[in-house]
């Protein structure tokens, strides 16, 4: 029986952390309920007048720029023997025009240190894979990419390359976050003696983002009986699933660029990114109407590594 009580002081411990939320954690519901709008509509700001599908949206587009404003490495590839192992931090800076639904106030800026391998293959290809962590959360973004340098080596040319990527958020209930993407870039390699490198590089990267919604309450504090006392329905009159994002109608472009220095088989990296998140109508719903410009994302990003 004492064995059977600890059992049970355990199982109620771990039940509460998994029940506790963060900071930065998401708390999608919000954004406000799908087709009303959050308080009165002021037409001389029109973020007012918008929607929570349109909320939703921009919050879509916003949070995926975060998660995959990554790149930290220029356009060559590592040959087909290299390998590549770096830890890497992301600064992301959130515009504040846009509601970003966490359970704490909304942070201005967000960390996002990362793990990421990648690895050399033959005719000019490079594989790898990128797990970054959401600070003061349980969120994880998981990155998958494939690169091929186009021209590469050459003396007097510059190195041009193509890296398809794709990025999915985990750990936040009743929401799913994707974002792929296509990045041409540029750069070129300029010895400093030695074993020792400097890599200039830069790019044009096209995001495409896809966000969806479980079933939505948006009064989980209602009581338990509520549905027993009269109305059968009460239940459901508070929830709501919002308009899916589709991948192929949200497409972002990041303007990227950046250096890497290589001694021996030390790398170091810097990157800084500007993310143009386009425009989004007040009601996705309405075939015409008004539309909102959204801020640019800026992402900050340094790299310490291993090149063999």
């Amino acid at each position: 029986m004492h064995a059977f009580s600890r059992w049970l002081a355990l199982a109620t411990l771990l039940s509460g952390v998994a029940a506790y939320a963060d900071q930065n954690d998401l708390r999608i519901t919000l954004l406000g309920k799908p087709d009303e709008l959050p308080g009165e509509c002021n037409q001389e700001q029109l973020e007012t007048c918008a929607t929570g599908n349109s909320r939703f949206q921009a919050f879509a587009r916003a949070f995926a720029a975060g998660i995959a404003s990554t790149n930290l490495m220029p356009p060559e590839t590592l040959g087909h023997a290299g390998f590549n192992l770096n830890l890497e931090l992301s600064v992301v800076s959130l515009p504040s025009s846009i509601a970003i639904p966490t359970e704490g106030t909304q942070p201005s800026t967000v960390l996002v240190p990362s793990f990421h391998i990648r690895k050399g293959l033959p005719f000019s290809i490079e594989m790898g894979g990128r797990v970054g962590w959401v600070e003061k959360s349980r969120m994880v973004a998981a990155t998958g990419e494939l690169k091929w340098a186009v021209n590469e080596g050459f003396t007097y040319l510059p190195d041009l390359g193509v890296r398809a990527h794709v990025t999915r958020l985990m750990g936040v209930r009743d929401f799913g976050l994707t974002s792929a993407g296509l990045d041409l870039g540029i750069g070129k390699q300029f010895p400093l003696g030695g074993m020792i490198t400097l890599t200039p590089y830069g790019g044009l990267d096209f995001n495409f983002v896809g966000a969806d919604t479980s079933t939505l309450d948006f009064n989980p504090d209602r009581p338990y009986n509520e549905s027993l006392e009269g109305d059968s329905l009460a239940a459901f009159q508070d929830t709501g699933v919002y308009k899916r994002v589709k991948l192929s109608d949200n497409m972002t472009q990041r303007i990227y660029g950046g250096a890497r220095f290589i001694g021996g088989v030390l790398q170091l990296g810097a990157e800084i990114s500007f993310s143009r998140l386009g425009s989004v109508k007040l009601d996705p719903n309405a075939e015409e109407g008004e539309t909102r410009a959204l801020p640019t994302v800026v992402t900050f990003n340094t790299s310490l590594g291993l090149d063999f």
